[in-house]
């Protein structure tokens, strides 16, 4: 079986996981249905992705137990809802119009960027150095930590940032560093490297005396 079978069952239900949890715990408050309508869309929304513009990386067999074991670890990201819902925290009113905010620019960045490197490296094989690349070597993984990161602040509890700070330390850095060894074998990665961050973009540079650009990560 394929990696992306079991990310994608987890992604589509997502929102019928979160539907149950609110039912069981009888919280129809507004933490609850802005939760459904932002991660429980992000599923379907990601599964529409992989229909489009699948990602190469997730194209890889994996033995069955491989498979579980995935689908048990995205399956993290549903403790989130869980600690919403049944604690029955509300969230204020500015803390949702913040997460909203962060959660749709999340997904601008990690849809958007992901569908430029597909239909990029399908007609053309090498480094994308332009568009959602330009300073950032990473925008993909940087909206969906932006995603994550607007669904854990609904929470109001810090748990699930201790679990997306595992994901990123544990398998988006490692990932980034990866691309980044494979992205080598280019004689112009380095000069690529100087003026783009890892995950952060490089948004201003500086010329020195040499001519040499000296860039600053924001």
């Amino acid at each position: 079986m394929k990696a992306k079978y079991a990310i994608n069952l987890s992604k589509g239900l997502t929102f019928f996981f979160i539907l149950l949890l609110m039912f069981v715990y009888q919280n129809f408050t507004l933490g609850p249905w802005v939760y459904l309508a932002l991660h429980g869309t992000y599923g379907f929304l990601w599964l529409l992705k992989d229909r489009i513009f699948p990602d190469k990386q997730w194209e890889q067999q994996v033995s069955i137990p491989q498979g579980i074991f995935i689908f048990i670890l995205v399956n993290f990201y549903w403790i989130a809802p869980f600690i919403l819902i049944s604690s029955g925290t509300v969230p204020p009113l500015p803390l949702v119009a913040v997460a909203i905010s962060l959660n749709i620019f999340g997904v601008f960045l990690h849809f958007v960027s992901d569908a430029q490197k597909y239909y990029t490296l399908k007609y053309q094989k090498g480094l994308i150095t332009e568009g959602f690349f330009a300073r950032c070597r990473n925008t993909n993984y940087l909206g969906e930590i932006l995603i994550y990161s607007a669904f854990a602040m609904l929470t109001q509890h810090w748990f699930p940032f201790l679990i997306l700070g595992g994901f990123i330390s544990m398998i988006f850095i490692p990932n980034m560093l990866k691309k980044d060894l494979s992205l080598s074998r280019y004689s112009e990665f380095d000069d690529y490297k100087n003026r783009s961050g890892l995950l952060l973009p490089k948004l201003f540079f500086i010329k020195n005396n040499s001519g040499v650009s000296n860039q600053n990560s924001v």
